[in-house]
């Protein structure tokens, strides 16, 4: 897996929503479909699906 990058204000925004601390995950990859996370602290990989609204 690639090493994690800092994130934006926007993904720091869409994890705060989400229920997640920001300041505890790193950003691997992000797609209009899915955001894959890393743990600083733990190193474990999590998935979030994104909900695609059918009025964008």
């Amino acid at each position: 897996m690639k090493n994690g990058k800092k994130l934006t204000k926007k993904q720091k925004i869409y994890l705060k929503a989400k229920g997640l601390n920001s300041d505890n995950w790193l950003i691997c990859k992000d797609t209009s479909q899915e955001m894959v996370l890393q743990n600083k602290i733990s190193g474990n990989i999590r998935q979030i699906r994104k909900v695609m609204s059918e009025n964008a």
